[in-house]
């Protein structure tokens, strides 16, 4: 079973994702800001990691950050509104491997999920 990291601090939004991810019967860690995310990530394997752009604590960039420092191999998708170029940019540059502009459907988001799991 894949294993999933989701730092979100939506939480209706945190939950329609895990819903849906536990669904198609993925593994769903949850985080409502960025140092839980951390800690999280400290302390478990995953396959992925779904992080959510402006987070209390630690943003969605300050977090990605801190993770590829001791990672580089973790699969990391971004969440965001901001869907502007140089926002992307700036994820990507900051470690992300995935954009996904918000709002999405549950669809949308587990058939780019799927694809990224299948990669390994």
């Amino acid at each position: 079973m894949k294993r999933i990291l989701l730092a979100e601090d939506e939480e209706v939004l945190r939950m329609l994702v895990v819903d849906t991810l536990e669904d198609e019967d993925y593994k769903v860690d949850e985080a409502s800001d960025g140092q839980e995310a951390l800690d999280l990530f400290k302390n478990h394997e995953y396959d992925l990691l779904i992080v959510d752009y402006m987070m209390p604590i630690l943003t969605g960039l300050e977090l990605i950050e801190k993770i590829r420092e001791t990672n580089l191999d973790i699969k990391i998708m971004m969440l965001s509104a901001k869907s502007q170029e140089f926002e992307i940019e700036k994820v990507l540059s900051a470690g992300a491997n995935y954009f996904m502009a918000k709002p999405f459907s549950p669809l949308q988001l587990l058939e780019k999920i799927e694809e990224i799991l299948d990669e390994n």
